[in-house]
């Protein structure tokens, strides 16, 4: 599904959609009826292009056509993510505590032809690292791990810019106005890069203890080990996850089951990227473990890894937020699946 460059009354018919299930072209029309600038054929035109872009269908003929949210999972249905967030967090209605169901729609996360699309991605990863000169591949290893790394710790609020997480990847030195604890930061998600590179192939199935000693690093002398026992709240939303370690021990190793029965690798690594911080089975680093892992999951498989480097810190935060209240995974899969077409364009080229 693509919803890239749509217009307000594009935008509009989806969240009319959204709450109001097949209705007739008529009914969607009367949605603009005090705006004598949208006519008849403007609405079928922008029908037609949401139809053309996966995002609508309908069915029957003449008078008795409906039209609906196209929907390949109820995960993946059509938001609109700006009029979500104008209502304030207390005033929202959410789902406010872990939805135990929600693991039974966590798959057919990805239609037919996105798999050819990542697939077809997946060759050309192997062909380009095969060709790279080595010294080259390494090179460009490096840079996605500073721009990975950059990208992470900025989304958790950590301050430096690109340039100076290179010289400090490449140089050991700290940047000036900046606490230790955001280079410690950065520096935890070199070493966990290394971690998987040394254990690429290992990551093709997942294991508990895989994961503890991944948050371990990313989270070294910042945060103590293991499953939290206390509860923790998530800043701008009135989701409360789980308390109790023995829930947590329990749901993240349903997760890790579930990533495992998986066949698809993009789909292992967007449940890696959203449950682990939807659990948020520790004191703190859920979002950096998760996102970590999912690269883990991504290279097991020899797929590009993501490095979220043009991502809007906003959108992403809100796109998981939108997951944590509605489970609701469309934007977040949006993410996702453009960050496989940045990948494409910006890293390992020949």
């Amino acid at each position: 599904m693509d919803d890239t460059n749509l217009n307000s009354r594009q935008r509009a018919i989806l969240g009319f959609l959204a709450g109001a299930g097949k209705v007739t072209r008529q009914a969607i029309g009367n949605i603009f009826a005090g705006d004598k600038l949208v006519s008849k054929i403007t609405v079928i035109r922008d029908l037609n292009e949401l139809m053309e872009k996966k995002l609508v269908e309908h069915s029957g003929n003449g008078k008795a056509r409906v039209y609906f949210l196209s929907q390949i999972n109820p995960l993946l249905s059509f938001v609109d993510l700006d009029a979500y967030f104008r209502i304030d967090f207390d005033n929202r209605k959410i789902i406010g505590s872990f939805n135990e169901e929600i693991y039974k729609d966590l798959t057919n996360l990805f239609s037919d032809q996105e798999k050819l699309i990542w697939q077809g991605a997946s060759e050309e990863f192997r062909y380009r690292a095969s060709a790279l000169d080595r010294s080259i591949y390494k090179r460009e290893l490096e840079r996605f791990v500073i721009e990975f790394s950059w990208k992470s710790a900025q989304i958790e609020g950590n301050t430096y810019d690109l340039l100076e997480t290179e010289t400090l990847f490449t140089q050991n030195i700290e940047a000036k106005g900046h606490t230790r604890e955001e280079a410690k930061m950065l520096i935890n998600h070199k070493k966990a890069f290394d971690l998987i590179l040394k254990n690429r192939n290992g990551f093709k199935k997942v294991t508990y203890s895989d994961v503890l000693q991944l948050h371990g690093v990313m989270t070294r002398d910042l945060v103590s080990p293991g499953i939290r026992n206390q509860p923790v709240r998530i800043g701008g939303t009135r989701y409360i996850p789980m308390t109790t370690s023995s829930d947590l021990k329990s749901h993240l190793r349903k997760t890790i089951d579930l990533i495992n029965e998986t066949n698809f690798p993009a789909q292992k690594a967007l449940i890696a990227s959203v449950m682990m911080a939807y659990i948020q089975p520790f004191k703190d680093g859920n979002k950096r473990t998760a996102r970590t892992l999912a690269n883990a999951i991504l290279l097991a498989y020899d797929y590009f890894p993501l490095s979220y480097r043009n991502v809007d810190v906003n959108y992403f935060k809100k796109a998981l937020v939108l997951f944590y209240e509605q489970n609701n995974l469309y934007h977040f899969k949006k993410i996702f699946s453009e960050q496989l077409d940045f990948a494409l364009k910006n890293y390992f080229k020949i």
